[in-house]
Order: structure tokens, then C-alpha cells, then sequence
């Protein structure tokens, strides 16, 4: 975690750019910051061309100048390490830095996430300029965090990835013939005889567009191979901050559900998750939330740092509007109520070029506190510091678990069939509205993750059964847990070979059924099923299935295979296991998954009527705090489940008492 014995507040702050202004302009940023109650800044995140002009001389003279003024004026520091844009003369002198696109076109110098993860250079230089910059500043005591590169991204397809890729292959295979297993490449007469036969999965090879691959099990390995990669990038800068600085806390900034990297994976090897938050005005705040809850939940559910956010406006949508009055509060609160510890910002001060100068900040090009934005910033810092550490290091407690996984999400949408319209975080994100909306606490797990303390586990479109995950599970459901799956669920394994003897393959016999074939419904095209009196859709895909010990929930109205069971129920050892046997709609999965949680003794944070409340309780020791954020746009009113106090406005209210929360207003309630 970031905070440790100097930290006494969530911190408050952001990207800071300094080396785009002149230094009178510092010592007004200065000025502003304190008035905003900012007290942390993210520096250096961009400028390895001035740190680093030519292959032996490093110049932090500037930077200095920057850190001085930074402590003087008592700010704290996240460092970063400047290596996501390379400089230009690197890649004049050493070409292979510059990346090659998947359709084969080889980069020049420009933009940013341009270089090469496999290239020699980049990997030499990244780790020379990490490790100087914390021999230059292991002593300053203003820095809390060290941020390495920034926002990885991307992929590339150079000569340098393809002798990488084959290196990667031959470790985790050993031999041609189990790679040749493991990928079929007796189909279409694709066998291998020798390592360097293979080539990269992109437009020139396997790939027919971005997402449509010939071979599945080649373009899947690579999607793990350049993940991988990139940690190692990652992890190599890690290590070279570390020799100098053994106790520095390390991390880098994650993007919420960035398909290309698994961030699975890379949580086990950072000390604390940040990542940035940058939704449209127009998605749903139980979006925003799943986003939040992946990031916690990806490390175990620790708190972690809200690294960037903007203050007011995007600029890289099509139409970016601006964040309307109070948004940018409560999606601060709103971090916070999902286990943010930092509430930081992308800008400090808006850019005059290039393709962010209109992109928002703190300080606005006018150049002073008398806007709207400020005047807001300057508002919720002045609420972080009335809150100070009492919501820091807590964490939240959920019965209920929804699994998410990297390898499953590329797989699926990898697959030649059975429908285009099928994407993986759409049925997750089904599941998880129905409960988030209800307040229940969710966590976001991953395969390897303990099951045990869950009520209730919940695996949409557990495509992909790895290794031995199905005995986990089998475990789970002996033990009296409740498991529930989807369509499309046990087809294949790790490799993406399709596990014969009939679906949904090592989850069979516990969920007790046989799907014989899936039907795939065109978008305009619905069948439907009654559930307890009420008709609900079925659409996207429809399973054909048949009890094996399992008992019918509902079957479906219409097509050859009326009075098929679709949702199906299989008591096996001392627990349950459920199968929806095709997509629904939102009504469907609340009534149903409150039915699951009611039975296994599970109630919500906070009861409401309708939708647009949000609540979510942290916990710290013996105090809990409940946050209650409402996104819509007129005031609401709920039951105070017990007395507490509002941190915010120090006004107490007591149990069963009717309460009134303004539209885009927030609550963060302990108990008296």
C-alpha cells in the first residue's frame, strides 16, 4: 500500500508537467496547490528526451530544481521513471527500438508506447535511466512511490518479438510435437518440424482482421507472450529501483479492463495497484464500480491509488463533454468507496500543445483559482484533509465473488463462433449490475483465488476451464458454497482445445447436464422462458440442454427445442450449482440473483428503492464505514440502518430515520 507512517490523508494530487512551463509559472502552481489542498505530485512521467540527450550524459538539473521547490512547499512525490516515449535520438541510432505494427508496417519515431519491449535497447536503457534516477534520489524523503513507465499498452511484431516469441514457445512446450498438440496444427496442414517455421500471429500470417484468427491456439499464446513481456519490462525497472532502494514502493498505472495485458498476473508483482479512471458522462456508475472492483480485486483486495482521473473534460472522445457540477466529486467518492487510498489527477496544469491541451486540469489555461473546476478541487481537498486516516487501509468484505479471467476473455472473443455478438465483459458486467446496483459487496476474482469465503461464486461464461480450476470448484460446491454459470461454459482447456465427451465438459457433473448444441440468435431474434410466473428473454445464445441430475428452473416457450430446460439447478454435496443457459435481461438477473443471496443469508449494504443509490461499507479494525453516493439527478431518501454520523458534514443521524440525499451528493457514515 502507499501510505505508510508520513502518510495521514488520502493524498491529493496528480501529473505534474513542469518542464512545459517556465519556473515563475512553478511558484504559481505552488501557490494554487495549496490552495486546491493538493499534496502530492506525479513527476518526471515523460522526460527521458531531457533527462537522457545522448547515450552517456544524464542531466536532473531541471528535475532538481523541481524537487526542491516540491519539498520546500511540503508536497509529496510519486517519481516516475520516464521510459514510455524513448528518446529521438535512440531511435535514429538504434532502430530496433521502434516497434512494428500488426500489419506488418514498421514504426518511425513519434507518439508514445513506441518502443519494443523485446529490443535489446530499450530493455539496456529503460533499466540504466530507472536505476539512476533512484541512485540520484534515494535520499529524498518527499517521495512516497516510484511510478515505472507509464500506461503500458500495445503490441508489437518485429523480428526481435518473433525470435522472442519462439524462445517463449520452446520454454513452455519443450518440444515441437506437444506444441504442435497443444495448437492442432494437424488442421489445414499446419505441423511444425523445427522452431524457427514459426512465425507471428498478425495480418501477414494467421489473421484475417484484428480479432479473427485462423488459429486460435497461436494468436492466444502470443496475446500471453506480449503480456508477459511487458511485465518483464516492467519487473526489470522494479528490480533496478529496488538495489538502490530495497523498501521503495513500486507500481505502475493499470487501465481497469485493459484487455491486451493481464493484470492478474502482473498484480503479484507490484506493490500496490494504480491505475487510471477515465469513463464517458454517459456509462453507467455500475461500470465505472466494476472497473474499481477489478483494480482491488486483483491484488487481494487491497486498497489502491486512483492515479489518474480527469478534473473536468476527455479529450480523445468523439464528444467530450464536460463532467457536469458535483461528477468529478462524487466519482472521487466513488473510487474511495471501492478502495482507493489516493485521489490523483491527469493534469496538474493544462498543456498549450500538442493532443492534450484540451484535455482538463487543475490549473485551467486561464491560469488561476477562479473557475468552476478549481473551485470544486479545492472543495473535496478540503474535505480529504477533515477525513485524514480514517478511511486509509480499509478494506471491504463480500460474500459474494464474481470470476474474472484474462485467458478466458481472449480466448472467447478469439473463437470462430458462435456468434459476433458475443463479448465476454458484456455477460460480466450483467451479472455484477444486477448486484451492484442492489448494493451488495462484490469482489472481482480470479482463477487462482480462494473460493472458501465466498456464499456465493458466480463465473459468466466460463469459457475456458484451466488446469484444474473445475476441481476448485467441485471442492467449493461439496463444501455448501453456491456456484453459478453460464452458456458457453467448460468448452476447452489452456490450450483452447475443445474438451470432448460432451459439454459443458469438467463441469458436467456438477452442474448436472448435458448441452447438446447452442443455438445462436441473431440480434433482432428472441426465445423466452418463464421463472416463477414471469416471462423473460432469451437471446444471443441458447443452449439445448439435458438433465443429468440436475432439475429444471424454467424451459423455453418457443423453437424445436420448447420445454428444453434453460436455467437448470444441481444440489451436489452439501451445496448448489446453477445454470442460465442463455442471455437475459437486467429484471431477470436482479430477481434471480437476489433469490441465490436471500437463500444463502446475504443482504446488501443498504437497502434503497430503485437504482442510483450506491453504497459500499469499508472496513478498519472495528469501525465501518458506510459510503452513499447518489448519481441520479434529483434527491432520493433511504432508511438509516443504524445511528451514524455523516464525516462530511458532522451531522448525526439516527437509526430508522428517513434521510434526504441531494442529487450528486455523498455520504461517508460511521457508526456513533
Amino acid at each position: 500500500m502507499i501510505y505508510d507512517e508520513r502518510i495521514e490523508k488520502v493524498l491529493y494530487g496528480g501529473d505534474y508537467n513542469p518542464e512545459q512551463w517556465s519556473e515563475d509559472v512553478w511558484e504559481e502552481d505552488m501557490r494554487l496547490f495549496a490552495l486546491a489542498g493538493i499534496d502530492i505530485v506525479t513527476l518526471n512521467v515523460f522526460s527521458w528526451a531531457s533527462l537522457q540527450p545522448d547515450e552517456n550524459t544524464y542531466c536532473f538539473e531541471k528535475l532538481d530544481k523541481v524537487m526542491d521547490l516540491v519539498e520546500k512547499n511540503g508536497l509529496r512525490v510519486c517519481m516516475a521513471t520516464s521510459t514510455a516515449a524513448h528518446p529521438a535520438w535512440m531511435a535514429k541510432k538504434y532502430p530496433d527500438i521502434l516497434r512494428t505494427e500488426f500489419n506488418g508496417m514498421k514504426r518511425k519515431f513519434g507518439s508514445r508506447h513506441n518502443s519494443c519491449q523485446n529490443s535489446p535497447t530499450y530493455q539496456k536503457y529503460s533499466v540504466r535511466l530507472a536505476k539512476k534516477l533512484a541512485e540520484h534520489y534515494q535520499d529524498r524523503e518527499c517521495i512516497v512511490a516510484w511510478h515505472v513507465s507509464n500506461e503500458y499498452g500495445g503490441e508489437c511484431y518485429c523480428e526481435n518479438c518473433e525470435k522472442a516469441f519462439r524462445v517463449w514457445l520452446k520454454d513452455k512446450y519443450q518440444t515441437i510435437e506437444e506444441l504442435n498438440r497443444a495448437w492442432n496444427t494437424a488442421f489445414w496442414g499446419h505441423t511444425f518440424y523445427e522452431w524457427d517455421e514459426i512465425v507471428l500471429p498478425n495480418l501477414l500470417s494467421e489473421h484475417f482482421a484484428e480479432n479473427r484468427t485462423t488459429f486460435q491456439g497461436i494468436s492466444l499464446d502470443y496475446r500471453r507472450f506480449n503480456s508477459e513481456g511487458m511485465l518483464h519490462c516492467f519487473k526489470a525497472e522494479y528490480e533496478a529501483i529496488k538495489s538502490v532502494i530495497p523498501d521503495a514502493k513500486i507500481t505502475t498505472n493499470l487501465m481497469g479492463f485493459y484487455k491486451p495485458l493481464d493484470y492478474q498476473m502482473w498484480a503479484n508483482e507490484m506493490d500496490f495497484i494504480s491505475w487510471d479512471n477515465y469513463p464517458a458522462n454517459e456509462d453507467p456508475y455500475a461500470r465505472i464500480a466494476m472497473n474499481h472492483d477489478i483494480m482491488r480485486g486483483i491484488k487481494g483486495g487491497q486498497p489502491f491509488v486512483l492515479m489518474e482521473q480527469t478534473p473536468s473534460v476527455t479529450n480523445w472522445l468523439a464528444y467530450n463533454a464536460l463532467k457536469r457540477p458535483n461528477v468529478m466529486r462524487l466519482w472521487s467518492y466513488q473510487a474511495m468507496a471501492h478502495g482507493a487510498d489516493a485521489i490523483l489527477f491527469f493534469q496538474m496544469r493544462r498543456s498549450i500543445g500538442a493532443c492534450e491541451k484540451y484535455h482538463g486540469a487543475v490549473i485551467d489555461h486561464v491560469g488561476h483559482e477562479n473557475t468552476r473546476v478549481f473551485r470544486e478541487i479545492a472543495k473535496l481537498g478540503e474535505e480529504l484533509k477533515t477525513l485524514g486516516s480514517k478511511t486509509l487501509g480499509s478494506t471491504m468484505d463480500s460474500k459474494v465473488a464474481i470470476v474474472v479471467d484474462w485467458d478466458n476473455w481472449w480466448a472467447l472473443e478469439y473463437s470462430a463462433g458462435p456468434s459476433c455478438d458475443l463479448k465476454y465483459l458484456d455477460e460480466v458486467f450483467g451479472y455484477y449490475r444486477a448486484l451492484e446496483e442492489q448494493n451488495y459487496s462484490i469482489d472481482l476474482i480470479g482463477v487462482h483465488d480462494d473460493l472458501s469465503k465466498y456464499e456465493i461464486v458466480i463465473a459468466p461464461i466460463l469459457y475456458m476451464t484451466k488446469g484444474t480450476y473445475d476441481e476448485s470448484i467441485r471442492e467449493y460446491v461439496k463444501n455448501g458454497g453456491t456456484f453459478i454459470t453460464t452458456f458457453f461454459s467448460g468448452i476447452v482447456d489452456e490450450y483452447d482445445l475443445v474438451i470432448t465427451g460432451g459439454y459443458p465438459g469438467h463441469l458436467r457433473d456438477i452442474l448436472g447436464i448435458w448441452v447438446e448444441e447452442i443455438d445462436a440468435l441473431p440480434a433482432e431474434t428472441t426465445n423466452a422462458f418463464i421463472y416463477e410466473g414471469k416471462e423473460y428473454e432469451a437471446k444471443l445464445l441458447c443452449d439445448i440442454m439435458h438433465l443429468e441430475g440436475a432439475k429444471s428452473l424454467a424451459t423455453y416457450e418457443k423453437d424445436f427445442y420448447a420445454n428444453h430446460p434453460v436455467i437448470t439447478v444441481n444440489e451436489y454435496g452439501k451445496g448448489k450449482a446453477y445454470y442460465i443457459g442463455t442471455r437475459s435481461s437486467e429484471d431477470f438477473y436482479r430477481t434471480f440473483l437476489k433469490e441465490r443471496l436471500e437463500e444463502k443469508g446475504v443482504r446488501p449494504v443498504l437497502e434503497v428503492e430503485g437504482v442510483g443509490i450506491e453504497a459500499t461499507e469499508r472496513i478498519k479494525g472495528e469501525k465501518r464505514y458506510l459510503f452513499v453516493l447518489n448519481h441520479n439527478e434529483i434527491e432520493e431518501t433511504f432508511v438509516m440502518p443504524k445511528t451514524k454520523v455523516d464525516l462530511l458534514t458532522g451531522k448525526t443521524y439516527n437509526e430508522g430515520e428517513i434521510v434526504t440525499i441531494p442529487a450528486k451528493e455523498v455520504m461517508i457514515l460511521e457508526s456513533c
